[in-house]
């Protein structure tokens, strides 16, 4: 299992390594690398493989927002049904039960934030559940899936003047 927790390690850092990179890594062959890539899939795992992206640096339009949900169960409805009510939209990039103030934290998606607001008035909102949103948009990313998208200065020493 040690294996397995190393290779998942090796993945998130960067998962577009070659096989015989990370088997030289783990000090195994090329093959039981497959092998574990393989089971970790069909174990569910891993469930993909996806670039970190810095919208900041591509012309196109992108927003997300961190949207709050409060909501109401009652005997017949459960966290597990409203998650995959909202899970099915192509908007929601992130969908989390948590602890606090209130019970889900949902990233959205979209080309602007007419669109985001939009979806979460006319799709999130409405579900019978749901007693209350609050969307927070992300106004700038410093940091995403471990990777900081700084400007390269590694140079963090204070200017000093006389």
């Amino acid at each position: 299992m040690e294996a397995k927790r190393e290779l998942l390690d090796l993945l998130l850092s960067d998962a577009r390594q070659s096989t015989e990179d990370i088997a030289r890594q783990l000090g195994v062959d090329a093959a039981t690398v497959e092998e574990l890539v393989d089971e970790l899939e069909a174990e569910g795992a891993v469930r993909g493989y996806q670039a970190v992206v810095d919208w900041d640096s591509v012309d196109e339009g992108h927003v997300r927002a961190e949207v709050e949900l409060n909501v109401e169960l009652d005997r017949e409805t459960g966290y597990e049904d409203i998650a995959q009510r909202i899970a099915k939209f192509s908007q929601v990039a992130s969908l989390r039960l948590i602890s606090g103030d209130y019970d889900f934290a949902v990233d959205v998606e979209g080309d602007s934030m007419h669109d985001v607001s939009n979806f979460v008035s006319e799709q999130i909102a409405p579900i019978p559940e749901v007693t209350q949103t609050v969307t927070h948009f992300v106004m700038r990313t410093y940091k995403e899936r471990g990777v900081y998208f700084g400007d390269g200065d590694d140079d963090d020493r204070l200017a000093v003047s006389p």
